[in-house]
């Protein structure tokens, strides 16, 4: 079954989502490796960034002091590294037949944003104009509640906000600081995790939620059987 799973994502932009720990990055890699394997060119996205301007908007978003910025300042930033990231990596390897697998995407932007206070359907709206039909064959949600997730990185969550206006999106980036990432309340955590949830509900691409509890291969299992059950 495997073979045939992983042929059919050539041409395909698979997208892997979740909230932070949940074990993205490990399905990525480990469905990476299987494709290569199997003989599939794949091209790996990060978003924000991927380009050389996406990657000069990512690093004003992480120098910038976010309790200064609006939460529609940082949307549209993450929306315009975002369009330079659909014309220059993605559209051409999808149309050269090749796996295209992004870590993040418009769902992080919904779940992230979204959690701060803007309109998840408002960021939809926003990135029809950004990225026009670019959207992904299939975004991946691995779901765990925030706590577990927070467990396996060994980050702490704060009752109480240090930064009460650092509620947008960088606690997704690898290169911020700590003290930002922990500065989040649990419950904006949680409302992230209920905002992925509810994203098959009114996100323009096919969503599928997987269970992320357990070993990595019992995720990566789930991960499999998705892909072999989506109508890609």
């Amino acid at each position: 079954m495997s073979e045939k799973v992983f042929d059919r994502l050539r041409g395909k932009f698979i997208v892997f989502d979740g909230v932070d720990g949940a074990g993205k990055g490990a399905q990525l890699k480990r469905l990476e490796a299987n494709l290569e394997t199997h003989g599939i060119e794949v091209v790996r996205t990060r978003d924000p960034g991927g380009t050389v301007i996406g990657d000069r908007i990512r690093h004003v978003i992480l120098d910038y002091d976010l309790a200064e910025m609006d939460v529609r300042c940082e949307t549209f930033l993450f929306m315009a590294s975002r369009a330079q990231l659909a014309r220059d990596v993605i559209g051409p390897a999808v149309s050269e037949g090749k796996a295209c697998l992004g870590d993040r995407y418009v769902s992080a932007t919904c779940a992230y944003q979204g959690a701060a206070g803007y309109d998840p359907k408002r960021v939809v709206e926003l990135a029809q104009f950004a990225i026009g039909d670019t959207w992904p064959s299939l975004t991946i949600i691995i779901d765990m509640p925030p706590k577990e997730a927070f467990k396996r990185t060994g980050r702490k969550t704060n009752a109480q906000r240090k930064n009460a206006g650092a509620e947008g999106q960088t606690m997704l980036f690898h290169d911020a600081h700590t003290d930002a990432m922990e500065a989040r309340p649990l419950e904006f955590h949680q409302r992230v995790r209920e905002i992925f949830l509810e994203l098959p509900n009114f996100y323009p691409a096919p969503v599928v939620i997987v269970d992320g509890n357990g070993s990595e291969d019992d995720v990566e299992t789930r991960v499999t059987e998705a892909l072999a059950n989506a109508a890609l």
